[in-house]
């Protein structure tokens, strides 16, 4: 992933070293009204992915994933805060809840199911261990960068997984390429992974399914189900793509959209801020967005950063410039 500010140097140091290095609030864009069939509940999750407290609580509920919503995904080696919402739960169940990584902070009825994209922003708190005093000037001038151009939105690496493929997952998804999708999601073994997982991995380039199932780790849950849903089917591979976790489904899609988005960033990276005619701005007062039919005209608004040139999320609702 390239940098905004390479032209200075380094402060070296470490980013989390603990999941409280990294510290990740959800800023909601309304308030639950206290009434309502859904129960709106902020969490404190540490060292957990969004999905896996969803899952969690799910379990707990005897409710199924798909009824709980989520304004968006907060990163697993952190400790963060966000609401998520439950369909036809009582309240007086939710109070129950808890688990030493998992707390939750309040519970409020609302009208409606949380969605992707129904919060105003995050904030954050983010530690570096290990930096000497001396270093301080250059944090100064780095701050004074980003200040001045703003900073680059790319999606972080943790959108693309510890195997770093889940962009060509969502394509292959995308192209319903079982066969492919099959082998890149199970198979082809990574020398970062522990020799348990690349056993099983290769088991499965082999063709070998039931003796992959056999040794598959328990923790690789997804992999496991789509695992045993080729083995039940006799070695089918489109039935790979019908039994994968809907949600894991379109995390692995919007991975896709991702590295799109990451790729036209990096590439408008040394005019960061300056619009271009045909650009999507974003209205960060409220989050309109509109065509800059006039760059020149409307860059000194971006300067105030009133607005910002935004870059494409490809899909349906994808505004065309």
């Amino acid at each position: 992933m390239p940098y905004l500010t390479t032209a200075i140097p380094g402060i070296g140091g470490q980013l989390k070293s603990e999941p409280g290095d990294f510290f990740v609030e959800e800023i909601p864009l309304y308030l639950p009204t206290g009434q309502g069939q859904h129960v709106y509940i902020t969490i404190e999750k540490t060292g957990l992915s969004t999905y896996t407290a969803i899952k969690m609580i799910a379990h707990a509920l005897d409710i199924p994933a798909q009824a709980i919503g989520h304004a968006g995904l907060k990163d697993a080696q952190a400790v963060t805060r966000q609401m998520l919402s439950l369909d036809g739960v009582a309240p007086q169940a939710v109070e129950q809840l808890g688990w030493p990584n998992l707390k939750l902070l309040q519970i409020t009825p609302h009208r409606n199911k949380l969605k992707i994209g129904h919060l105003a922003g995050n904030r954050f708190v983010i530690r570096v261990r290990g930096v000497e005093p001396e270093a301080l000037p250059t944090v100064q001038q780095v701050l004074g960068v980003l200040a001045e151009q703003g900073v680059p939105n790319f999606f972080g690496e943790q959108r693309f997984g510890n195997r770093t493929n889940n962009h060509i997952l969502g394509k292959l998804i995308v192209q319903q390429n079982a066969p492919e999708f099959v082998a890149e999601f199970l198979g082809r073994p990574q020398p970062t992974e522990t020799p348990p997982i690349q056993a099983a991995r290769a088991l499965v380039d082999a063709g070998r399914w039931v003796e992959a199932l056999a040794q598959w780790p328990g923790q690789l849950a997804d992999e496991r189900r789509v695992l045993a849903a080729i083995v039940r089917a006799e070695g089918q591979l489109e039935v790979a793509l019908k039994v994968l976790d809907k949600k894991l489904k379109n995390f692995l899609v919007s991975a896709l959209q991702g590295w799109y988005f990451n790729e036209l960033l990096t590439q408008r990276l040394g005019r960061l801020g300056h619009l271009e005619d045909g650009d999507v701005a974003y209205l960060h007062l409220n989050g309109a967005a509109f065509v800059v039919e006039s760059a020149a005209a409307e860059q000194p608004r971006a300067d105030r950063f009133e607005i910002s040139p935004s870059g494409p999320l490809f899909g349906p609702k994808l505004l065309q410039a």
